[in-house]
């Protein structure tokens, strides 16, 4: 019987499935964008009184409208990038991280005080060193939400939510107090990193080196995850705690070491933010990339490779605000009310996964 049943199963039966899930996972991402475009739509004709035809139009000029505004939204894209790998690379072990905001705050404040701590040194030295502290305190800060997590029972969205409230007030206490530059009268800042160890511009653009990081991290982050052994034992974590233990796993220092790289690569955001925009730590830092972070991977199903489009999307949207409020008068907070709704409609098109029955398997 055990033939006869194999031999029933077509050769392409592995192919087809794989399609189908490919299929499935591209699908219900796409309408639920499409959905909240509708939502959206009838949002903005109800309470602004604005055409939905319009809004979108000036969204598409925005952001991808022009060479100019493409550029501008590729700058918003490159923190989005980074800070979505925080969530994203936890949430293959099943962990739930909100904390990507507190990590970039920290690592832009850390990687400032390394700038000037280096200030004497080269250009290079002092950009390298700025961005391993970036790297290394939004690791620790990440990390720990992993840790109270793993040994403490500690729910990772509550403490890596809450981190963040923490991480800006160090951020404000510091930037206000011993670190504060006696010059920045109006908006407390520290000192300026120097003109000289600023990151300079991708040659014949005018974006910044962060995106090229936050791609270089996303395919990093996927070959690590999908194609080595490490990541391999945190998709088992991920799968079955008791059998990934069962099986010899140390699921502890996985969670730990996995929460890092998040917290590393949210940091090194925070880093770019200071060496490429403001060239300063101040309270610039927390506008809210940290949050879109989340946003960006949970709409790119936690896939390294599909967070680069999918933060450039967003960051296109956010790039449109500006416009938007001198054309059609429209508080720049109209695409925060659109990131929400997408946010609402990603998370309950989950429950779509696996009964759709266009990619349901079909059983013999």
């Amino acid at each position: 019987m055990a033939s006869v049943e194999t031999a029933a199963v077509p050769a392409g039966a592995g192919l087809g499935e794989s399609l189908r899930r490919a299929a499935e996972a591209a699908s219900v991402p796409l309408g639920s964008l499409v959905v909240a475009g509708l939502v959206f739509a009838l949002f903005i004709w109800a309470v602004a009184g604005a055409n939905p035809l319009e809004v979108y139009e000036l969204m598409y000029t925005g952001g991808f409208g022009s060479w100019f505004s493409l550029q501008n939204t590729l700058q918003r894209a490159a923190p989005l990038i980074l800070t979505a790998l925080c969530t994203a690379l936890p949430a293959r072990l099943g962990l739930v991280i909100i904390g990507g905001e507190g990590a970039l705050v920290l690592g832009g404040l850390a990687a400032a005080a390394m700038g000037l701590a280096l200030h004497a040194a080269s250009p290079l030295i002092v950009q390298l060193g700025m961005a391993l502290a970036g790297m290394a305190v939004g690791a620790i800060w990440i990390a720990l939400a992993g840790w109270l997590r793993q040994y403490r029972g500690v729910n990772e969205t509550i403490s890596s939510l809450l981190l963040t409230y923490i991480a800006i007030a160090i951020l404000n206490q510091l930037v206000e107090g011993v670190m504060r530059d006696p010059a920045s009268l109006n908006k407390p800042s520290t000192s300026h990193i120097g003109d000289a160890n600023m990151i300079g511009l991708i040659p014949g653009t005018d974006v910044h080196w962060g995106l090229v990081f936050g791609v270089v991290a996303c395919v990093a982050s996927y070959v690590l995850m999908s194609h080595t052994t490490f990541g391999f034992a945190a998709r088992m974590v991920g799968g079955n705690v008791r059998a990934a233990r069962m099986s010899g796993l140390n699921v502890g220092l996985l969670t730990i070491v996995v929460c890092a790289l998040g917290g590393a690569a949210a940091g090194l955001a925070g880093m770019v933010e200071v060496g490429a925009v403001h060239g300063r730590a101040n309270g610039s830092l927390a506008i809210g990339y940290g949050y879109t972070g989340i946003l960006v991977a949970f709409l790119a199903r936690q896939n390294p490779l599909a967070i680069i489009p999918v933060a450039i999307l967003l960051g296109g949207i956010n790039a449109s605000s500006g416009l938007l409020q001198r054309r059609l008068d429209l508080p720049n907070a109209s695409v925060l009310v659109l990131q929400g709704i997408i946010f609402v409609l990603i998370l309950a098109g989950e429950t779509f996964y696996g009964r759709i029955r266009l990619f349901r398997r079909k059983e013999a």
